[in-house]
């Protein structure tokens, strides 16, 4: 399974986030459960944010966050994260986020970081297009399958 170290990696970077549950399932079936009470969730799949909705991801970088209960249409295709891990939008955290809300991508351009056992994941675009939304908060705990960023056309 998982050493002592490792889960408690996972504790640590999991409490300080906003997930209310961790799940990790190991491919010959023995899994780990965590969950959070207490925490609110934000879920982000629109294109369009209302400015009062805007949420600091860093002390220099603010991204457009929606909460779910101001969804609307999603007009573009999603971007899931491929594991569970902790989500960084920059490469370092004195850097500028790889992308924003508006950025045009090209498929194969690099949209963020997930940190996920001491390794460091790139996820790239699957195609190309403009971010018209990021959904995740820099050192965020992600689930697999959680919609990260919105690429429209």
């Amino acid at each position: 399974m998982y050493s002592v170290e490792e889960i408690k990696e996972l504790l640590k970077a999991f409490d300080g986030s906003k997930a209310t549950k961790l799940e990790i399932v190991t491919e010959n079936g023995e899994g780990l459960t965590i969950t959070q009470k207490n925490t609110v969730v934000s879920v982000c799949e629109s294109t369009a944010v209302p400015q009062q909705v805007q949420t600091a991801v860093s002390e220099k970088t603010s991204v457009p966050f929606i909460h779910e209960d101001e969804k609307t249409e999603n007009s573009g295709t999603a971007v899931t994260s491929p594991m569970v891990g902790v989500f960084y939008s920059a490469p370092a955290p004195d850097k500028e986020p790889y992308v924003t809300v508006g950025t045009r991508v090209n498929k194969g351009d690099v949209l963020c970081l997930i940190e996920a056992m001491k390794l460091m994941n790139e996820v790239t675009a699957e195609q190309s297009g403009v971010i018209t939304s990021v959904c995740a908060e820099n050192g965020q705990v992600v689930e697999y399958g959680e919609t990260l960023f919105t690429i429209g056309s």
